[in-house]
């Protein structure tokens, strides 16, 4: 899907309300900017709670107080 949008002179667009609800994007999250052979990309930046569960079947109970066990 492609939608238009004008650059004000601040420089800052509107995400469309489609492209929003579509994408999740909700108001102070973060997006990255990319550039790459002439396309300008934004990506949201996922946050460890929209992590958790990704990897169904991974348990990482109890690892970090293994790990920080170790270095004592």
């Amino acid at each position: 899907m492609a939608q238009q949008v004008t650059v004000s002179r601040k420089y800052q667009i509107l995400i469309p309300r489609s492209v929003r609800e579509q994408m999740k994007i909700e108001p102070g999250q973060k997006l990255m900017v990319m550039v790459k052979h002439g396309l300008v990309s934004l990506v949201p930046l996922i946050t460890l709670d929209q992590l958790q569960g990704l990897i169904p079947g991974a348990d990482a109970e109890g690892y970090r107080e293994e790990e920080e066990e170790e270095r004592h």
